[in-house]
């Protein structure tokens, strides 16, 4: 019977939740819920890290991983894991990568739930045996070829007597093929396959890392897929497809074009707002590495009640500058707690920084009457010499950060402006590590790291993260890339057009 945490009274349950081959588009929309509600998370080694940004900021987060020769924690001691925290009260999601029920361990992880008497639930997941093939351009099944499939092991339990696997009945089998697992044992498991009347001339596709940005996939036949794979240095994770179905891929390969596939590229913006450049960077088949140098906070009291102050008379105003969408959002965020209506914001015009900056103003139904050619602070002062002209007297609201650079004041100062500066957020340096990513920056680099602004640059270096000579440096402008020179570094790429767009596009013309 289901349990109840003995100090609070609350009803446990265990989640068993396939995450998928890697690619983190492919998780179930379920399997998102049971991560966001999860009070503990027990993840494996193939799982994509990514989905722990989905967790709670109070969960608990434990590492199962299993990968060959090295198991941080054994099957028995997963098992007495998921049934006390489960006991405890908890919603307990074991996140398994691909499918948990197929040639995964869920059933016994659920049997020992069971045995346990505690609630559990299975959420399917989109297994290897299927992803790896159709992001290799190969499908599984074609009218033309075969209206059959197989799927079959190539690493069985070691504790068993004899293999329950039957060779001559797989190479018997029509249409296509599929083995998961079993690479170190490819030569074997083909002679097996051949003496069982298998042909040698069967094509053959493994495909390693299957749907991420470290996908390889090499071809063959039966008899001489071991030998290309010997040559390669072909390591797990891998799938292989056997059959005609592999002749595909010659014309059906669309992953593995991505022009970023096999880039690990580091994105240093702060969770929140990484998810732009994060999804274009992913999306152009680059490995992301989200290590947030930089948090956004609150303003302490003193510079909070004073911004407080400004917002309510923002409406007193003739401009009101913003120079990011933190900015934006902290002022609207406020302006709407004290306002009702967008139009108390009385006739005050509206200069934006950027073209990030804008559409953020966008989101609110606020339009930008001055944005500047350079998206800098230097260009906002040449835009309004340009655009509006004399400024002497005017009365403008900047809404920044703590810590902004001084040459916007100091120039609409002199300008003759009557400036007053709302200090809406502070960047503090990141300190946390909830995803594992600078673990794995330290210990296996990166082809490259973005910042987009100078207090990014700051933050990375505070981690004590160090950049390796053979890792290039790209940002998004001129200040950024004057504080990684400031801090005796190169910068390998700059944008020209100083916005995530701009960033991209900068990058994609140098890797």
């Amino acid at each position: 019977m289901a349990t109840k945490s003995i100090k609070s009274g609350q009803e446990g349950i265990c989640y068993l939740v396939g995450s998928g081959p890697g690619d983190p588009g492919l998780m179930t929309l379920r399997g998102k819920e049971c991560i966001e509600t999860a009070d503990v998370l027990v993840y494996d080694f193939l799982s994509n890290s990514e989905f722990l940004k989905w967790a709670k900021p109070e969960a608990e987060l434990i590492y199962a991983g299993k990968r060959a020769k090295e198991h941080s924690l054994s099957q028995e001691q997963i098992n007495d894991l998921l049934v006390e925290k489960t006991r405890d009260g908890k919603v307990v999601t074991r996140l398994k990568g691909g499918d948990p029920f197929l040639f995964g361990r869920g059933g016994e992880e659920a049997h020992m739930l069971v045995e346990s008497g505690v609630r559990f639930e299975f959420v399917p997941g989109i297994s290897s045996a299927l992803a790896g093939a159709t992001y290799a351009g190969i499908p599984l099944t074609h009218r033309d070829h075969c209206s059959q499939l197989t799927i079959f092991t190539g690493h069985e339990d070691p504790n068993k007597p004899e293999s329950m696997i039957d060779y001559e009945q797989i190479a018997k089998a029509p249409g296509t093929k599929v083995m998961l697992m079993g690479v170190e044992r490819l030569r074997a498991i083909c002679e097996a396959l051949i003496s069982s009347g298998g042909d040698p001339k069967m094509p053959v596709a493994m495909v390693r890392w299957a749907t991420t940005s470290q996908q390889q996939t090499i071809t063959g036949t039966l008899s001489t897929i071991a030998d290309v794979a010997e040559a390669a240095k072909f390591t797990a994770p891998a799938v292989a497809v056997f059959g005609t179905v592999v002749n595909f891929r010659n014309e059906l390969n669309w992953f593995e074009s991505r022009p970023l596939l096999g880039k690990r590229v580091v994105v240093t913006r702060t969770s929140k707002q990484a998810g732009k450049l994060s999804s274009r960077l992913h999306g152009l088949g680059a490995e992301v590495l989200e290590i947030p140098a930089i948090r956004i906070e609150r303003p302490e009291r003193e510079d909070l009640e004073r911004f407080a102050k400004m917002v309510v008379d923002a409406h007193t105003y003739e401009w009101i500058i913003f120079t990011s969408p933190n900015g934006v959002e902290h002022f609207f965020e406020a302006f709407y707690k004290i306002r009702s209506d967008a139009r108390e914001i009385g006739g005050a015009r509206i200069a934006a920084i950027g073209p990030g900056t804008s559409a953020k103003l966008s989101e609110y139904r606020m339009a930008t009457d001055l944005m500047p050619e350079k998206h800098v602070a230097e260009g906002l002062l040449e835009a309004f010499k340009k655009e509006v002209g004399s400024i002497d007297n005017t009365t403008m609201l900047w809404v920044r950060p703590k810590e902004a650079r001084d040459i916007l004041s100091h120039g609409l100062t002199e300008a003759g402006v009557i400036l007053d500066e709302a200090i809406a957020y502070r960047t503090i340096p990141e300190t946390e590590d909830p995803t594992g990513n600078m673990k794995r920056f330290r210990e296996e680099g990166a082809d490259l790291i973005t910042f987009t602004s100078a207090s990014t640059v700051d933050g990375f270096l505070d981690l004590g993260l160090d950049i390796s000579d053979k890792t290039r440096i790209a940002t998004i402008g001129p200040i950024t890339s004057e504080t990684v020179v400031e801090n005796g570094y190169d910068v390998d790429i700059e944008a020209e057009d100083h916005s995530i767009d701009g960033l991209i596009e900068a990058i994609l013309e140098e890797l």
